[in-house]
């Protein structure tokens, strides 16, 4: 990841504009802050694909849309990377944010960016209509930078998946790890289920019942993963429920869209996020608060 943001860093200067491919689900979980930063300190504009629109809920995405839209130099759209004709607007999009680019002798230059599994390189194949990059689901496929490009007026540059070192807000780990923008194995199914339970009860109970076939009154995610165990009769061979298969099928039906379509934030759950948001303290900050604690005992 640190070698990714040094050469982003070096090809930033050397760009027009910056697409930033987001997770509709999740836009602002999903962006990387330094993407951010870099984009903003080069003056770059911005084109915020919230991609996999398809399994969002579209009150929350337009919600998301008008948030962005009042950002300065950012245009932002909602579509599907795998349809075609949502991917085949992206150009006129692109050269209507940087007007004086897109010609022969000045092609319009595009890094585009973004977290692991997102969908940059399924984008990245759509627009220019074959294979270049490798698609898989699963965080981290493309490895390096690649340029490429579409037609003679618009070069395209395609960078590697790039996580942020620290995540301040852990539920914005647990969104990411729920749509397996983090990989399996640097999680606990378990856990992101029972959290993504908690986010549906809260605003989707309706499609757990829909899907599963129990009533949700009352319950919580523990309980929202023991009835998926007991609906499809996932034991272990003692006969005790097989919660870490429920917690599975909880996460493969939300990624896939078979539960329906569902966001786990709105621009309202962020800044109320943000609002509630106490930082761990620093080191030295901690030590003071011990010795602070200690003379009290004493006392």
């Amino acid at each position: 990841m640190n070698a990714a943001r040094k050469k982003a860093e070096e090809s930033m200067e050397k760009v027009d504009m910056v697409i930033e491919v987001l997770d509709g689900r999740i836009p602002q979980a999903s962006s990387n802050p330094m993407i951010e930063k870099l984009r903003v300190f080069r003056q770059r504009p911005c084109l915020k694909i919230l991609n996999k629109a398809d399994l969002a809920d579209p009150a929350a995405t337009s919600a998301w849309i008008a948030h962005y839209n009042r950002q300065k130099d950012v245009n932002a759209v909602a579509l599907s990377c795998k349809k075609p004709s949502d991917v085949a607007k992206i150009a006129q999009l692109c050269l209507k944010l940087v007007p004086n680019r897109g010609t022969a002798l000045k092609p319009l230059r595009i890094m585009i960016m973004g977290i692991p599994n997102v969908g940059k390189s399924t984008l990245m194949n759509a627009l220019l209509k074959k294979r270049v990059a490798k698609v898989g689901d699963e965080p981290a496929v493309t490895k390096i930078q690649q340029r490429l490009y579409l037609g003679n007026n618009i070069v395209l540059i395609d960078t590697p998946g790039m996580m942020w070192p620290k995540i301040e807000h852990p539920s914005d780990g647990l969104m990411l790890a729920a749509s397996h923008a983090i990989g399996s194995n640097a999680l606990i199914e378990e856990e992101v289920a029972t959290f993504l339970a908690d986010v549906l009860l809260m605003r989707y109970a309706p499609l757990i019942s829909a899907r599963f076939g129990f009533p949700t009154e009352g319950i919580d995610g523990v309980s929202v993963i023991e009835g998926i165990a007991k609906r499809r009769a996932y034991r272990l061979k003692g006969g005790e429920l097989d919660l870490e298969k429920a917690a599975h099928t909880l996460l493969q039906d939300y990624r896939s869209g078979a539960i329906g379509r569902v966001s786990l934030e709105t621009p309202e759950s962020r800044v109320a996020l943000l609002a509630s948001y106490k930082p761990s303290p620093s080191l030295g900050e901690a030590a003071e608060a011990i010795d602070e604690d200690e003379q009290d005992d004493a006392r």
